[in-house]
């Protein structure tokens, strides 16, 4: 799954999330969800900044 996907993926369960009647084990099952998007995520940010620093320091790392 791409950056993007997750992070609107992310966004959805975001709005799902806040619906008060949500049913517990639904409220869950959407943690859960989340939280691997936002691994994803955070690895795709790592990759890039790792990338930037690479671009900034003339193709070194």
């Amino acid at each position: 799954m791409k950056f993007e996907e997750a992070y609107k993926r992310l966004n959805e369960i975001s709005e799902e999330m806040d619906d008060k009647d949500l049913p517990l084990e639904k409220a869950v099952a959407l943690y859960s969800e989340a939280a691997k998007l936002v691994e994803i995520c955070r690895k795709d940010i790592d990759a890039a900044k790792l990338e930037v620093e690479r671009i900034d320091n003339g193709g070194a790392v």
